[in-house]
Formats: structure tokens, sequence, C-alpha cells
């Protein structure tokens, strides 16, 4: 495989399952030195394990999204053991299944605290850093399809992935001058412990697959080699863009 991050470092947040794991090792594999965010009472371990499997290097570093102070200290702490920082993975979510009527106050404040600031806390971090060491970077948010389709069980999770994509699109058009690029990816139907639940249920599975263009959920693997091209000077004239990838869901979805 192409090494196109051979003395990059990166910094994937929610990287110990999912689309956050296949992301660290697909950057790791590649040649950055990946840290490898994970909540503060979760283990990396599995991860940092598949980044040694291919013979890439990555490091451990425990950060809850919903504390700014934490998000900021890692950010610092991966440069520092980096020695530089140039690509941002801002993964890091949570969607808990609820509807509107279930969904408290503060279920409501958890979803935007961890999703959106957290989400914005970590790459506006990560592009100050990025300024001060003058060489400009990369950064991608994981939104999703809820963006742009609405779910009665993912309301409030629905508008956290509306304020991501445009937050990409913002800080990427404000970012580009100090050659920092922004944008994100927009996953429809991914097979990760998030969605477990969901595809478990014959019925929502059929749902699913009868409008997927390509007629199947999608690997982590999948969504990682297009966070990996998004960060990648293979999209150097990329920035304030929104990437779906959805196997040609969103052209069938009906709510």
């Amino acid at each position: 495989m192409e090494r196109r991050f051979t003395g990059k470092v990166a910094l994937v947040t929610g990287a110990t399952s999912g689309i956050g794991q296949a992301t660290a090792v697909r950057l790791a594999t590649e040649g950055a030195l990946v840290g490898v965010n994970r909540k503060p009472d979760l283990d990396a371990s599995e991860t940092l394990d598949m980044i040694r499997a291919v013979g890439g290097e990555g490091f451990d570093i425990a950060a809850d999204m919903r504390d700014p102070k934490q998000v900021q200290a890692m950010v610092a702490e991966v440069a520092r053991r980096g020695g530089r920082l140039d690509c941002v993975v801002s993964n890091a979510a949570i969607n808990p299944f609820m509807t509107w009527d279930e969904t408290s106050i503060e279920d409501f404040d958890r979803l935007f605290e961890t999703n959106v600031r957290g989400a914005w806390v970590v790459s506006t971090e990560g592009a100050r850093q990025m300024i001060n060491e003058n060489h400009g970077g990369a950064i991608v948010m994981i939104s999703s399809i809820s963006a742009h389709v609405g779910a009665p069980t993912q309301v409030a999770y629905c508008g956290t992935k509306g304020a991501i994509s445009m937050l990409a699109k913002a800080l990427g058009a404000v970012l580009g001058k100090r050659g920092i690029r922004v944008n994100a990816i927009e996953p429809g139907a991914v097979e990760t412990p998030m969605s477990a639940s969901m595809f478990d249920q014959p019925d929502v599975m059929k749902y699913y697959l009868e409008r997927i263009a390509l007629g199947r959920v999608g690997k982590p693997a999948e969504l990682a080699a297009a966070v990996a091209f998004m960060l990648s000077d293979d999209a150097s004239y990329v920035t304030s863009a929104t990437l779906l990838v959805d196997a040609g869901f969103i052209v069938n979805a009906e709510l």
C-alpha cells in the first residue's frame, strides 16, 4: 500500500472501534504516527495491536469529548509526542437511539456536547496547533447521512450531524489561507458497534438492503479509505466539502 503519510502525525478521536479504529489503522498502515484517542474508561489496546500488526506506529491518548480541557490537553500531548501535528480526524460520537419525545434535555445536551462541541474543540485546537507549527494540515470531521435525512429514533442525532457538516464547510472557508483543509465524510449504513442493534433487526436490514444501490452495508475500512483520501495530498484541492459515502442509499431513502 502507498505510504502517503510517512513522517506525518495524526490524531483520531473515538478510535477504539468502528470507523475511528479502521481509520487509525489505515493511517498507520500508510506511515503516519497515530494518536489513538479513547474515552478514559475505554481500552485502546485492540486498536494499537492492529496498528502494530500492519507494521505501523501509534500511541494511546485518553480524553472525553465532553470535557474541553481534556481535549485541549490531548491535542497538545499528541503534538508533543509526535513532534508535530498534521492530521486530525474528529470521529468520536454517540447515538443513543430514541424518539424525539423520549429525548430529555439532558439527553439533548449530552448529544450536542459530545458530537458537536467535542468536534468543534478538537478541530479548532488542532487547527491552532497546525498554525503554530506553520506547515498547514488537514482535518476530517465524521458526519453522517443523517445530516440530510431524518430517522424516527435519531432526531436529535440528525441535528448534531447537520451541524458537523456545516462546521466543516465553514472552518474550511476560514482556514484555507493558513494552508489547512477541512472536510466532512458522511457515512451511510456501516457495520459498527454503534449501528449493531439496528442492523440486528431483520426488518431494518431489509429496509436498508432494498434501498442501497450496491445492495450491502459498508465496512469501516471502506470509510477509512475515504478519510485517508481526504487527508492526503491526493485531495490537495479539496476543502469545505462533504463527501457522501453511502453506496447510493440517499437517493432511495424514505422516512
